[in-house]
């Protein structure tokens, strides 16, 4: 090949990578900040569209009732991310740093609250400490009743507990990981005591996933709505502020006020934990040392007692919602059933929700992949544009900030506006999957972004000297390199549209409903064994799906490890 025709191909190629990058931006700009936009001006119009300023918010604060739900969420957040932070920093201390059995079990018995929607919480408190609860009842009267003020705080804040609890063990896990073992050896050597070495070397090793841990859980309960829906009772915060404004009083104005107010701490919470993380990667070096770990019977059948309490809590809960959507009529009849997974007669409209949602997963899963790994490669692997690329970036991290609400509810302002060219895409099966896919889309691309760094460079430099084209170089080597990552997004993907409630809540239409939808619904009409029934089909299928991908992906992982190891 002459080197003429490799100059004209490079020239080609950079071509199509600065309209590639380009075209990233501007789907970034018009699906993630353009709705923004909307939601943020709307927060300064009355209802008729006529601009006044900041009456919305100086009502908001005027209100009494409006002022006490953000007081609530601040309580509700802080305290579940004080616990939540705790419970997950002890659980994944034991599994990093003792020798006590069943680490690998454990280990997957932490995931099981990501695969059920968090009303699924709510709804297992409801059986256990409920009117009619099991607890409450003394088992049905077999024993004394546990008395227990569950609608309220208290129910918000342990349903809050389970749900933020895997996101917490995930980060100290890895925290905990990174241990240059020589501090140790050297702390041990001048005398110090295992407190004192915890308390000296542990714990400022770890502070940086320490704080992320903290912002993390802050945010997820801080902005969730399934929960406080279900076991809030007459305690109101944002999230079901919000729902009510719009959905109850159609108040779209103070909807968008109370939605900029919950994105407000979500943000600052995202600034924070992007610093917090640029200074944790700069702190591992490649003199660390691997953590050794020596057994001691006492502390690990200490950590083995905790970590079987904090799973036996996990598979009780689930156990619960099971075996209360398999009973005839709770705390009556408690003969085994599967009428409740008969859907027609309540309010969750038969089975097709739930086939509904198993859709939107799976085109939301195949198309966010693609999306999200194609601009991954295009910002992280191409040399043009920098500026442009750098903006790309933050508008692919940015909806880690957002709360699925505030995404739903100005998805509703943009796409239903009727000068806007893009107004078909309302109501339809479409928009559920974009706002799927911008809900979750910045941890896959994160994911997807550190998968490509660890290819080597030399891998496109060698292709362009070549001229091979780029987009062949990324067919034949990048993705078959980077397979495994990008099964895992796809999963991710998958189980976080069957479960998520908050981002679609304001978007579905009314003969396209969704399971999570479906079980608000239920549970609102008293239906509550039938939303459980919902809930168990969801966490079946989410860990069906998780073990499919365990298994299928075994022998491609070893391949793909053995291939970078070359």
């Amino acid at each position: 090949m002459s080197t003429r025709t490799v100059r004209q191909k490079m020239g080609r190629d950079e071509l199509i990578q600065k309209i590639l990058i380009t075209g990233i931006v501007i789907v970034l700009f018009i699906s993630v900040l353009m709705p923004l936009g909307d939601l943020f001006s709307r927060a300064f119009l009355d209802e008729s569209g006529q601009y006044i300023g900041f009456s919305n918010f100086v009502h908001y604060f005027a209100t009494p009732a409006l002022v006490q739900s953000f007081t609530n969420t601040l309580y509700v957040s802080g305290i579940t991310t004080i616990i939540s932070v705790a419970m997950a920093f002890l659980y994944a201390f034991a599994l990093t740093r003792t020798d006590m059995r069943g680490k690998t079990f454990f280990r997957y018995a932490a995931m099981l609250p990501l695969f059920a929607p968090t009303m699924m919480h709510g709804i297992a408190l409801t059986y256990l400490f409920g009117n009619q609860g099991i607890l409450t009842t003394g088992f049905f009267g077999l024993l004394p009743g546990f008395e227990m003020e569950l609608y309220g705080p208290l129910g918000i804040i342990i349903s809050e507990v389970i749900y933020t609890f895997p996101q917490a063990y995930l980060i100290m896990a890895v925290s905990l990981a990174f241990a240059d073992y020589n501090l140790y050896e050297a702390a041990e050597t001048m005398g110090a005591s295992r407190l004192r070495q915890f308390l000296t070397v542990t714990l400022p090793n770890v502070k940086y996933g320490l704080v992320s841990a903290i912002f993390v859980c802050f945010t997820l309960s801080f902005t969730d709505f399934g929960a406080p829906k279900v076991v809030g009772g007459q305690f109101n915060v944002l999230a079901t502020d919000i729902y009510k404004q719009v959905i109850g009083q159609q108040n779209t104005t103070m909807g968008a006020t109370v939605g900029i107010i919950l994105i407000l701490p979500a943000i600052l919470a995202f600034i924070v934990d992007r610093i917090v993380e640029r200074k944790q990667n700069s702190a591992v070096t490649a003199k660390s040392t691997p953590y050794k770990i020596t057994p001691r019977k006492w502390r690990d059948h200490a950590f083995f007692a905790y970590c079987s309490l904090i799973t036996a809590s996990i598979f009780i809960m689930l156990g619960t919602v099971v075996f209360a959507s398999l009973v005839k009529v709770w705390p009556y009849d408690l003969s085994m059933t599967l009428a409740h997974f008969d859907f027609t007669k309540v309010a969750g409209e038969g089975m097709q929700p739930f086939w509904n949602s198993m859709l939107v997963a799976f085109y939301s899963a195949a198309a966010g992949t693609v999306i999200t790994f194609v601009n991954a490669y295009i910002i992280e692997k191409t040399r043009f544009l920098k500026g442009m690329r750098q903006v790309g970036y933050f508008l692919s991290i940015l909806p880690l900030a957002l709360p699925g609400l505030v995404i739903g509810l100005a998805y509703i302002f943009f796409f239903n506006h009727p000068d806007n060219p893009l107004n078909w895409i309302y109501g339809t099966v479409l928009i559920l999957v974009i706002a799927n896919i911008v809900h979750f889309y910045a941890v896959p691309f994160i994911t997807a972004t550190t998968a490509l760094k660890k290819l080597d460079k030399e891998f496109e430099l060698a292709s362009e000297s070549m001229g091979v084209p780029f987009y062949i170089t990324f067919l034949r080597v990048t993705v078959p390199m980077s397979l495994p990552a990008i099964l895992e997004i796809a999963v991710y993907y998958f189980i976080n549209s069957m479960v998520t409630i908050s981002a679609v809540v304001f978007l579905y239409s009314a003969d396209f409903k969704l399971a999570s939808v479906s079980i608000v619904n239920m549970d609102d009409a008293g239906d509550v064994a039938a939303a459980a029934a919902m809930s168990v089909l969801i966490v079946a299928t989410n860990i069906v799906v998780r073990i499919v991908y365990e298994i299928g992906t075994r022998k491609v992982r070893k391949k793909t490890e053995a291939w970078q190891k070359r």
